[in-house]
């Protein structure tokens, strides 16, 4: 982020960390973090650490970098603001490595959460600037990724620099062309080994195919206005190739079929009055449509399978999972907090006792300003400790060793709840899922049977 041109360096970090703070996109300032600064005074304190720079190092700044950013973003209805804040805020600690003030805020003002990490360019001892490095973006995007899986959320797999069609993006979606349905009946001709090339052409034949013969062999079906070339259909599908295969020279794999991951996953049916009262089009409600049966054919599947066909039986079956699921997600979310908590008092304590020395002469200087502006840094680490122990009311400080201890138990109990808990929520959408599309089937059908019924006592 950059100071902008007519603008005092102030207030461009005001400007930048107001938008990040806004209270309508952060709860009123529920979902904030920092490291190392303060809510309210974060634009100050950047501001402050930048005037040191110069007096410490006797450099002015040759850019104009103010602060850097990562956004980060979630999948829908996958996570609570809470845990996307600790996401980002460990994020921002493995990026910065501790030697840069930074603030996380998350945003729920969107159907996407997302947060937005800020950390100043000025390092905390005010004497070095962040040094971005080539391919920063996919490092971060990493380390991302890896936090995200610790905690069972999505990423995005092979992601691509340049967009792609959305006809390849939905290629298993789309029906087969003609040139695949004429790959698949090569495969099947080609599996009942047939004796030469001229007995492969026969087989074609009765499969309905008319074939041309030339400088390149083609073929067309009663569907096809035009002959499809073998050239056109890869290097298996070639005629040379064709012939080396049926002489035995060479083995036919062909090509594996893409196919989209959770397929058998059981989704939301669409609500259909309400797309038709939204005027979607004709072409959304025609999509809808096939949709919606797709996704009651899973459903009667899952509970087919699961032996739910009775509706108390999956009420009940619903209701359990759901219970198991909101104790895994309570076990988990007091164990983060509790390894949170234990990380932040380890960081005081060690930043306490090397920042001690410094303020034990800053005691005896008598609090001199002057001694004070030439260790500002050193000052306020060792106050913002001993307020972090204040304000748990620690009379005695633990040892590190036990705090270490501590930590690997809890480290090793979240373990165990996380696999239990991705077990568990994966159940839970499934079963919720499936049930919600019977809930909304049977209120379809009641809705029905009264409509039905008033008919009955108007004709009457």
């Amino acid at each position: 982020m950059h100071h902008n041109r007519g603008v005092s360096l102030g207030q461009c970090i005001k400007d930048r960390t107001d938008y990040a703070k806004n209270p309508n996109k952060t709860n009123e300032g529920e979902h904030i973090t920092t490291y190392m600064c303060d809510t309210d005074l974060v634009d100050s304190q950047f501001l402050l650490s930048k005037k040191l720079y110069e007096q410490k190092t006797g450099r002015t700044q040759k850019s104009n970098i103010i602060m850097y950013e990562v956004r980060q973003s979630f999948k829908p209805n996958e996570i609570t603001p809470e845990l996307a804040n600790k996401i980002g805020y460990e994020l921002a600690e493995k990026i910065t490595k501790g030697n840069h003030a930074f603030i996380v805020c998350t945003h729920v003002d969107k159907a996407h959460i997302h947060t937005h990490i800020r950390w100043n360019s000025t390092s905390l001892d005010c004497k070095k600037k962040w040094r971005n490095f080539f391919n920063s973006t996919r490092a971060v995007r990493k380390i991302s990724d890896l936090l995200c899986l610790k905690y069972g959320l999505s990423i995005v797999e092979n992601p691509k620099e340049k967009s792609k069609h959305y006809g390849k993006w939905l290629d298993e979606e789309k029906p087969p062309t003609l040139s695949d349905k004429l790959r698949q009946t090569i495969d099947e001709v080609i599996t009942n080994k047939p004796v030469n090339f001229d007995d492969f052409l026969k087989e074609m034949q009765r499969k309905d195919y008319e074939i041309r013969h030339g400088k390149h062999l083609a073929f067309k079906s009663k569907e096809q206005k035009k002959f499809i070339r073998l050239r056109s259909l890869g290097d298996e599908y070639q005629e040379d190739y064709i012939r080396e295969v049926i002489d035995g020279k060479k083995t036919h794999t062909p090509p594996k079929k893409k196919t989209r991951r959770n397929d058998k996953k059981v989704n939301l049916l669409i609500d259909l009055q309400s797309a038709i009262t939204a005027k979607k089009g004709v072409g959304y409600e025609r999509w809808a449509k096939t949709f919606n049966i797709k996704q009651l054919a899973k459903t009667m599947n899952y509970l087919t399978e699961n032996n739910l066909l009775n509706y108390e039986d999956l009420k009940v079956k619903s209701d359990a999972v759901n219970s198991a699921f909101s104790v895994l997600s309570k076990a988990l979310k007091d164990t983060e907090k509790r390894l949170t908590l234990n990380s932040i008092l380890q960081k005081n304590i060690i930043q306490f006792a090397k920042t001690k020395a410094v303020y034990e002469d800053y005691k005896k200087s008598g609090y001199s300003p002057k001694f004070k502006e030439e260790n500002i840094t050193e000052i306020l680490l060792h106050q913002g400790a001993k307020n972090h122990f204040k304000e748990l009311g620690l009379s005695k400080l633990p040892t590190m060793a036990e705090l270490k201890n501590e930590y690997k138990e809890l480290f090793a109990k979240k373990k165990k709840i996380h696999a239990e808990y991705n077990h568990i929520k994966t159940e839970q959408q499934e079963i919720s899922n499936a049930k919600a599309n019977v809930d909304h089937l049977l209120n379809i059908q009641n809705k029905e049977q009264e409509q039905t019924q008033k008919r009955e006592k108007t004709s009457r």
